[in-house]
């Protein structure tokens, strides 16, 4: 039987390596003055450290057995890909809403009261990004 906690450290120092080893192709630079590289570096090596700590937790607890459920990866993959067809053909602040409803569908316990919710944050997170940090996205 295959451990899902040890699986699921496995494959996010995987990805954080992937990100991480591709990122130093850019140059780095320093804290006052960032490179292109400095930012997948750090958020690599973070997830790496979280992949760590899961793996070592997974001697610890109970082993779980890992299932691929097929129909919320199909649903994940689904928000995704109409997250970018809502936003070329309508506008960023839909899609959000979109993916967060959609994606929603994966779990066990659907709540469009929560799903407002969440929308509604990220919807302010979007407006954050674009009118305090001058990111020029599609929201309208």
């Amino acid at each position: 039987m295959i451990d899902r906690n040890l699986a699921r450290g496995l494959f996010l120092m995987a990805i954080s390596l992937a990100f991480g080893l591709t990122a130093f192709k850019y140059p780095i630079g320093d804290f006052a003055r960032a490179g292109p590289g400095l930012f997948p570096i750090l958020v690599s090596s973070l997830l790496f450290v979280i992949g760590v700590a899961t793996v070592i937790r997974s001697r610890f607890v109970d082993k779980v057995k890992f299932e691929v459920n097929f129909k919320n990866i199909a649903i994940i993959m689904g928000s995704l890909c109409g997250f970018a067809v809502v936003t070329m053909f309508v506008n960023m602040l839909a899609a959000v809403v979109f993916m967060t409803f959609f994606s929603t569908l994966a779990g066990s316990d659907y709540s469009w009261k929560r799903n407002l919710k969440i929308s509604i944050g990220l919807v302010i997170m979007c407006f954050v990004f674009s009118k305090l940090l001058g990111m020029n996205l599609p929201l309208y």
